[in-house]
């Protein structure tokens, strides 16, 4: 099978993150008709593209640049930097190389990033639907809602169940993945559909009794499989990182923005106080004031944890496919939901920082079109999502670590 051309490849990972970096100011400066349009425009598109941001994950033998975790996660935590809502909407788009290069076979990945290697693909996980059995495939219908990404995408990857009801079998959860063109995108994101997260793109998808052939859908036991034969992916091409055990992958995607909302929020906290004064005697810069001094160095410190819990539970994740592939220990349900819960920390921790930098900040960080509260709203809205609900994903962890019943990741 002919491999795809790579655009660059000698880029490395250090330039990859320079390069986002860069972009950064371009990127705050779009916030506003991001928001307003319910995505990045076109514009950013191109510069991604052109950065190589889609490919980061993406095997290189199909075009990608097949760099690691920490690599994905740290570019993607400069664009949400830049805006919370882009970097969401660019994390939950890009990411979705991962799965596909894991948990489909040969052919179909060939398929999928096709002959130039651009791919793009949010993942409703969340099961929706029905898929029918038919002759060489299924006829797939539904609507799957919070599809980020999906504006700039060429792919939608969905999760449904297969109609087994002739055969008087509980239905199969798989997912099944379909090119643009054959699932239609709901105008129901962006401007003041949402509280916050309004760029991130996270408008609904719609199919209607459409062909997917066989070699399109797999099972969705992607939390639960057995790792110790390895995946399609680990055999295809030969990287530990394909096995595709994916919780905590998953939970770090939606954790990416609320740690890079958290930065914006210190630079926007920063700006204020160095250029501001207090309004109580003595009167001087705020930052020279010990009641803003503190509010600056608890948030910092927050920040900086919560940054170093999201790259640390991606190299530790490296770490787990590798020695799993390796015939060490597998990498099991039980430890994905422990870097899951890693990752809900760090979510946990930056959140904070911005409710404390956020009700620091004055009256006037609460009006329309201040980013301070931009990002508080981002952030208010992703800690709604029901993954990252502090008690529930607690007592999930402990099912998991003492092997009780109820885990509801052990079925999928």
């Amino acid at each position: 099978m002919t491999a795809v051309p790579i655009p660059e490849p000698e880029l490395t990972p250090a330039e990859l993150v320079a390069r986002a970096v860069a972009l950064r100011p371009l990127v705050r400066e779009q916030q506003d008709e991001s928001e307003d349009r319910g995505h990045y425009g076109e514009v950013l598109h191109e510069e991604f593209r052109r950065a190589g941001f889609y490919r980061i994950l993406q095997p290189r033998r199909f075009g990608g640049y097949e760099f690691d975790l920490p690599t994905f996660f740290k570019v993607m935590l400069e664009i949400a930097r830049g805006d919370p809502g882009t970097g969401w909407c660019l994390c939950l788009g890009s990411g979705h190389a991962l799965p596909v290069a894991a948990h489909w076979p040969e052919h179909a990945q060939a398929e999928i990033f096709g002959t130039d290697g651009h791919f793009v693909a949010p993942h409703s996980a969340r099961g929706a639907g029905v898929a029918r059995p038919v002759d060489g495939g299924y006829l797939v219908s539904g609507t799957w809602d919070y599809c980020s990404g999906i504006p700039h995408s060429t792919h939608f990857i969905g999760t449904t169940f297969v109609d087994a009801a002739d055969l008087g079998v509980e239905p199969a959860a798989v997912a099944f993945i379909v090119p643009r063109g054959q699932y239609a995108i709901l105008d129901d994101w962006g401007g003041d559909a949402v509280l916050g997260m309004r760029a991130s793109g996270s408008n609904s998808a719609r199919i209607d009794d459409i062909f997917v052939p066989s070699h399109l859908v797999v099972p969705f036991d992607w939390m639960s499989f057995d790792p110790a034969g390895g995946t399609p992916g680990t055999r295809l091409h030969g990287n530990p990182m394909y096995l595709g055990r994916l919780l905590g992958f998953y939970n770090s995607e939606i954790t990416v923005p609320v740690v890079g909302a958290a930065r914006a929020a210190l630079d926007e906290y920063e700006q204020i106080i160095t250029t501001r004064r207090t309004t109580t005697a003595p009167h001087m810069l705020r930052y020279q004031r010990h009641d803003f001094q503190q509010v600056f160095g608890t948030a910092l410190r927050l920040v900086d944890s919560a940054e170093v819990l999201l790259i640390r539970s991606a190299e530790l994740a490296m770490e787990q496919c590798r020695r799993s592939v390796e015939g060490g220990s597998p990498y099991t349900l039980k430890e994905d939901m422990r870097l899951a819960s890693l990752v809900h920390q760090a979510g946990a921790l930056a959140a904070e920082a911005v409710q404390i930098l956020f009700h620091s900040a004055g009256s006037g960080a609460t009006r329309k079109g201040q980013r301070l509260q931009r990002y508080f709203r981002d952030v208010s809205t992703q800690r709604t999502t029901f993954a990252v609900q502090p008690i529930t994903t607690a007592t999930w962890a402990a099912l998991s670590y003492f092997d009780l019943p109820g885990n509801p990741f052990a079925s999928l």
